[in-house]
């Protein structure tokens, strides 16, 4: 499978980021935890949601989204407040995927500095938005999907 990166910025909740370190294990994405995080990794329900995955897991904790960049990474950046989706974007191995913590979403300035690299998942009119470790899913496998696979 292509790797990709997924970068937690500020996450919130516990089930979540052990829900997504499974999922980084399954796929092989590298999981990156940004900034404070709202629990301790050594939470249970951490511990609980990522099961017996952890090992298989590459995280590497930062304090800024700045310490990530470097030349020739390309990021995206997810959010509800823009009409660029994930399916109008192509992806390539390696891409980054920024997420924001559950209930407050990436900062409004983060996104206005991105332009297209802010994108979306579609969804109903009039819904808030998806939870993050569906949202995480959906935009790992469409990647994957794009990059055929391996």
């Amino acid at each position: 499978m292509k790797k990709f990166n997924i970068v937690l910025y500020e996450p919130e909740i516990p089930q979540n980021t052990g829900n997504i370190a499974r999922l980084c294990a399954c796929t092989g994405a590298n999981l990156y935890l940004v900034g404070k995080l709202g629990f301790a990794l050594t939470d249970k329900y951490t511990k609980r949601a990522g099961l017996d995955y952890w090992d298989s897991v590459n995280i590497t904790k930062v304090n800024t989204l700045e310490e990530l960049y470097q030349d020739g990474r390309r990021f995206f950046y997810l959010t509800t407040k823009v009409k660029n989706t994930i399916y109008s974007t192509e992806f390539r191995e390696n891409d980054f995927f920024v997420f924001g913590p559950e209930t407050r979403g990436l900062p409004e300035d983060l996104l206005k500095s991105v332009g297209e690299s802010a994108i979306t998942i579609p969804m109903q009119e009039g819904q808030r938005s998806l939870n993050l470790s569906n949202s995480v899913s959906i935009v790992l496998y469409e990647a994957i999907r794009q990059t055929d696979f391996c």
